[in-house]
C-alpha cells in the first residue's frame, strides 16, 4: 500500500505539468515591469477571458514576458513566444505590439493600445483590421486635449505648463503633442517640453523647475512612466505642483487628478476577445473597439495640500473624489 502510495503521489507533479503543457496558451507580452504594472488590469483581462469560458490554470495558461522598460528586449520576446506556439499573444503598447507583429503573420495577436491603430500602421481599419490583429484602442493620445482643459479648470490660475513626454515613445508623444499644443494656444497657456526616459531623466526634468518655474505639470501617458508612479507622485508633492495623469492610480497615489479611460475594463475587453480567439473566432473578424468608458478621478486631499480651490461644477462631474 505505501509502494502504491508513494507511487501514485510521484506522478501527481508529472500529470500537473502535462495537463498545463495540454492547455491552450496564450503569451502576455508587456514593455513594462509586473512590480509598476496594475493588477487590476490582469484582473480585468482573466475576467474577459472567464466571461468567454477559460480560467487561468484550469483551461489556459498565460505565459507572461516582461520587457522591464528596456524596450530592445521586446522582439526576442517576441520571438520567444512564438516558438512556444502560443495561440495568441497579447500585446499592451505600441512597442510590444509592433514586435509581435514583426515576429508572426500566424499567431493572432490581440492590442490594448492608448491610440489610433490605423494611423500606427497595425490594421487596414477598424472595422476591418484585414490582419492577424485586433484589439483596443483606449483613446489615451487623443484625450490629451481634454486632460489640458480639465487642468485648467481645476487650477485656473495657471498660465505656464510643463509637459513630461518619453522620447523613446515617438508615436506617443507625437501624437499628444499634436492634440496639445493647439489646444494650449487657445487656452491662452505656455507649454514646455520636458523629456524623460529614465529614473534619472525624470529628476533631472525635476531639476529644471528652479527656471522653468511651471504653474502645473501635466504628464504623458506612458508605460514607464506607469512604472515610477511612486518616484513621480514624491517629486510632484516635494515641488508642491498640481498635476494631471491619464491613469487613476497617479491620483490614488497622492498626484491631484487623473482622466482617462478605464483600463480595467479596456483589458477585460482584450480578455473576450481573446476567448474569442480561443474558440476559434478570427482577428480579422473581429473589429478593433474603441474606449466609452473614462473616468475623472480627483484627489482631494492633495488639493488641499496645493492649496487649490477644485471648482465645486468639477468635483460634481468626477467619477470618484479621493478624500
Amino acid at each position: 500500500m505505501i509502494t502504491l502510495v508513494g507511487g501514485a503521489t510521484a506522478t501527481w507533479p508529472v500529470r500537473a505539468r502535462a495537463q498545463q503543457a495540454s492547455l491552450p496558451l496564450i503569451g502576455f507580452l508587456n514593455p513594462a515591469s509586473p512590480e509598476g504594472w496594475s493588477e487590476d488590469r490582469l484582473r480585468g483581462f482573466r475576467q474577459g477571458l472567464k466571461e468567454t469560458g477559460f480560467v487561468e490554470g484550469e483551461n489556459v495558461a498565460i505565459d507572461y514576458r516582461w520587457a522591464n522598460n528596456q524596450l530592445d528586449r521586446l522582439p526576442a520576446l517576441a520571438a520567444e513566444l512564438v516558438r512556444r506556439k502560443v495561440a495568441v499573444i497579447a500585446t499592451t503598447a505600441p512597442p510590444s505590439a509592433f514586435a509581435a507583429k514583426a515576429a508572426t503573420t500566424a499567431i493572432p495577436i490581440v492590442f490594448v493600445l492608448a491610440e489610433d491603430p490605423v494611423r500606427l500602421g497595425l490594421v487596414a481599419s477598424l472595422a476591418r483590421p484585414d490582419s492577424n490583429l485586433t484589439g483596443v484602442n483606449f483613446l489615451s493620445a487623443e484625450l490629451a486635449a481634454k486632460r489640458l482643459e480639465l487642468l485648467h479648470e481645476a487650477v485656473a490660475a495657471v498660465t505656464r505648463v510643463a509637459v513630461l513626454v518619453n522620447p523613446a515613445n515617438a508615436t506617443i508623444t507625437e501624437s499628444a503633442l499634436r492634440e496639445l499644443e493647439p489646444a494650449a494656444r487657445a487656452m491662452g497657456l505656455k507649454v514646455q517640453i520636458l523629456e524623460a526616459g529614465t529614473s534619472r531623466d525624470i529628476n533631472a526634468a525635476f531639476a529644471t523647475f528652479a527656471q522653468v518655474r511651471p504653474d502645473a505639470l501635466f504628464v504623458n501617458g506612458d508605460a514607464f512612466f506607469g512604472s515610477r508612479i511612486i518616484q513621480l507622485v514624491n517629486l510632484i508633492s516635494r515641488h508642491a505642483i498640481p498635476a494631471i495623469f491619464a491613469l487613476r492610480e497617479y491620483a490614488q497615489a497622492g498626484g491631484l487628478m487623473s482622466y482617462g479611460a478605464d483600463l480595467a475594463n479596456a483589458f477585460r475587453e482584450a480578455g473576450v476577445y481573446a476567448g474569442r480567439i480561443l474558440k476559434g473566432a478570427k482577428p480579422s473578424d473581429l473589429p478593433v473597439l474603441q474606449s466609452s468608458k473614462f473616468e475623472l478621478v480627483i484627489n482631494a486631499e492633495t488639493a488641499r495640500m496645493l492649496g487649490v480651490s477644485i471648482p465645486p461644477a468639477l468635483l460634481a462631474r468626477a467619477d470618484e473624489v479621493i478624500e
